[in-house]
């Protein structure tokens, strides 16, 4: 029985390298008798890119072009070549009308104005093939697949591993450069003057403004800052160093952390609260925070209105953390993905700490499946529970598996549900911050769930 083998490689980064691995593969090849058919064995093959061009005419004339890259290209770059010059050609040889196939889905959809360009250098491809296109009266750039593209990519083979005196039956085209011009620009640091100048250039190099109350003034805050590198901090007192922001930085940080994926799109304090406990600092922080709330329409949309007069707090004692939990239900929501419409919520009276979990019914086994996947497993066994008096929480099975955990079950009277008020805070927090997040999209609330608990944890 005979046993031919194919397409045998042997790659190396060096000649001496490279001669080694022959021998050893040699040697293999005599130990188990195989032999070599010297017509169709190559040496020293240089590696390279390289790409295939087939012009076809309607007269079954056939053009083929093999091009070979003197630069390194990507599989995009060599893709935007290969159908740049095959448009030159067409264009020398006088054709106004042309369609192009291409097995790059990516550039065929560029050209063809369905996928954006945001790579610089693609752009700079892209803007190239809009200069040839004026050329032609026509020009019609379609996605072919890859196996139907087999005698292109075998010229694009035989160019990145052709040598001298090969392939003469094919017009073979060598580019040393790409067809772009790759600009390399020197960033050039324009530092407007703000608030921050006077302060970095007294640091710096101890110049003070010509007028002594403004130099004096600058000479005393300049004390309550530090300069690391080319940053400015602010030092503080019970707080770490504060990088301080310009007007442009300032925005972008108080725009993610007002409606980004952990903002809460909360008011002007506790935002400014936030931007302090993040790190960082400019003089109008406060009017800043304060002046942003009242632009953005989903917090005044749905903005808490109190209508209660001002009361006495009662507080209520409790021992340690996760030590007692509140548990409530809320529902029925619109529709969301797995058929969820109710929200069932558990918070520690001690930490202010939320869980919550969309559920599609609320049945006494949900409840305890919620309860011993997100509570008991997490936080330790409670001393224990308080909830109203829903069928759910009365259930008898309920009752007994929080029994059996020797966890207290505390129900609050109907005719005193503030028993029960830090679930119900709990509650208007998560429902807040869910209309100011989804808008007119009801039903993605669940899916925007993970994201509100985020943001309420990163403000404890």
């Amino acid at each position: 029985m005979e046993v031919y083998v194919d397409d045998m490689v042997i790659k190396s980064l060096a000649l001496e390298q490279h001669l080694a691995y022959l021998e050893e593969v040699f040697g293999e090849a005599r130990k188990h008798g195989m032999r070599f058919n010297l017509e169709k064995c190559t040496f020293g093959v240089a590696g390279g890119s390289g790409a295939g061009v087939i012009l076809e005419g309607q007269n079954t004339v056939i053009i083929e072009q093999s091009i070979r890259f003197g630069f390194k290209a990507s599989n995009n770059q060599a893709e935007y070549e290969a159908l740049l010059a095959g448009l030159r050609l067409a264009n020398e040889m006088g054709i106004k009308r042309i369609t192009g196939w291409s097995d790059s889905k990516i550039v065929t959809e560029r050209v063809n104005d369905i996928y954006q360009v945001k790579d610089s250098v693609m752009l700079q491809y892209y803007q190239e093939f809009k200069k040839i296109k004026v050329e032609f009266d026509e020009i019609c750039i379609r996605h072919v697949p890859r196996n139907m593209n087999e005698r292109a990519d075998r010229l694009a083979r035989l160019a990145s591993q052709r040598k001298p005196g090969q392939l003469q039956s094919v017009i073979h085209q060598e580019i040393l450069q790409p067809s772009i011009t790759i600009q390399e620009c020197m960033d050039i640091e324009n530092v407007p003057h703000n608030w921050m100048t006077p302060i970095i250039q007294y640091l710096t190099n101890g110049s003070l403004l010509n007028n002594s109350d403004s130099a004096k003034k600058i000479r005393m805050h300049a004390a309550k800052y530090l300069l690391l590198g080319k940053d400015l901090y602010k030092r503080g007192i019970s707080t770490p160093m504060l990088k301080c922001l310009d007007d442009n930085q300032a925005n972008y940080v108080m725009r993610k952390i007002h409606e980004g994926i952990y903002g809460t799109h909360s008011g002007g304090r506790t935002m400014a609260a936030k931007i302090l406990k993040a790190g960082y600092y400019w003089p109008t922080l406060s009017q800043d925070c304060h002046m942003f709330v009242k632009k953005c329409i989903p917090y005044q949309q749905h903005g808490p209105q109190l209508h209660q007069h001002a009361d006495t707090l009662r507080p209520i004692s409790f021992p340690w953390p996760f030590a007692i939990w509140g548990m409530d239900l809320l529902g029925p929501f619109p529709l969301a993905k797995e058929h969820c419409k109710f929200l069932i919520v558990a918070v520690d009276y001690f930490t202010k700490w939320i869980e919550a979990e969309p559920l599609a019914t609320i049945t006494s086994n949900n409840v305890q499946k919620f309860t011993w996947k997100n509570i008991f497993t997490r936080f330790s066994l409670p001393h224990a529970l308080i909830t109203d008096n829903g069928l759910q929480f009365t259930d008898r099975r309920f009752n007994e598996f929080l029994e059996g955990l020797h966890i207290k079950h505390m129900v609050t009277s109907v005719e005193h549900p503030q028993t029960n008020g830090q679930a119900e805070a709990a509650n208007k927090v998560i429902l807040h911050e869910l209309k100011r997040r989804l808008g007119s999209a009801k039903g993605e609330w669940a899916e925007k769930l993970p994201e509100v608990l985020w943001a309420y944890r990163c403000m404890l």
